[in-house]
């Protein structure tokens, strides 16, 4: 990869292998870098340290989603899903263990694949993107054995309920419904952007990034290319099915995750938000590196050998 293509080199998605020792990276070419997360890490780390350990073509378009399963990582792009194994990546082999494509509606255009889930109760995979559907695949199987249809628009985002066995998805029309993981039934369909504490329809209404803690949810949804602002972080009550806080975050964010008692999102900007979540309305941002050292960061760390 020559110097103009790593500066333009985004990585799209990102995943731990089960031992916490490597992370791998998908770019925008295609490519999977893994990690040494120790040798990164290390007091004794060099530019050498930072590199990849192993570089490989995985999808002939972007890797938009990347998934760890038991011993497993899942990397998809434009309507591809392929499996590699973890231990033999460790050991710098390269070689999937299958490749599968969901059945599309129609065979014009092969829609990307945002966003991937795995239910650990049935060992099954969610996989949702450009066709407004989430398909499922039975991973014992190997075979996709649902298709759950209600999004009007992209599905860019997925999480699991896992007590109540039910699967979240967010997507570009602003809903956010609520699957039963075991009928394939939508048994709640919320549209965040009909509640006026949420809704800012200057920045339109997509759905970028949502997590859930079973009786709780963070969800964000993110602005149409080119509108500065976003619409506001928000924390719901999921019994109740309706929103408790909503973060003033002025970037749009991209992540979000519960952490013990906190709340963490980040995105666009300077800030990365912890607030707290146990019913109590505090929060505290903190200041991440300058976008540009962050880009630079990026590009240091890039999928290149």
């Amino acid at each position: 990869m020559g110097p103009v293509e790593r500066l333009h080199m985004s990585v799209f998605s990102q995943s731990f292998s089960p031992c916490g020792r490597f992370l791998a990276a998908g770019n925008n070419y295609g490519e999977i870098g893994v990690f040494s997360v120790s040798a990164a890490l290390s007091p004794d780390a060099g530019a050498a340290s930072l590199k990849p350990a192993l570089t490989f073509r995985a999808h002939e378009g972007p890797v938009f989603s990347l998934l760890t399963t038991d011993g497993v990582l899942l990397s998809a792009g434009n309507g591809e899903i392929s499996a590699w194994n973890w231990t033999e990546l460790s050991k710098k082999s390269v070689k999937p263990l299958w490749s599968k494509r969901p059945t599309y509606s129609s065979s014009l255009e092969i829609p990307e694949i945002n966003a991937m889930v795995w239910n650990a109760r049935d060992n099954s995979v969610a996989v949702g993107g450009g066709d407004n559907s989430i398909h499922v695949l039975d991973l014992e199987h190997g075979v996709f054995k649902a298709v759950l249809h209600g999004h009007t628009d992209y599905v860019h985002c997925l999480c699991m309920r896992e007590r109540e066995a039910e699967l979240l998805s967010g997507g570009e029309d602003g809903a956010v419904r609520m699957w039963d993981s075991r009928t394939g039934r939508c048994v709640h369909c919320l549209e965040v952007h009909k509640y006026e504490a949420c809704a800012r329809p200057q920045h339109g209404k997509w759905i970028s990034c949502l997590t859930t803690d079973s009786d709780w949810m963070v969800r964000r949804p993110v602005r149409r290319s080119g509108v500065r602002g976003a619409p506001a972080l928000s924390l719901w009550h999921l019994r109740s099915l309706s929103p408790t806080s909503v973060f003033p975050l002025s970037g749009c964010q991209r992540q979000v995750a519960f952490h013990q008692d906190a709340i963490l999102a980040v995105g666009r900007g300077r800030l990365c938000l912890t607030a707290c979540w146990g019913g109590g309305e505090g929060a505290d941002p903190v200041h991440a590196p300058e976008p540009e050292h962050a880009a630079g960061q990026r590009r240091q760390l890039g999928t290149q050998g």
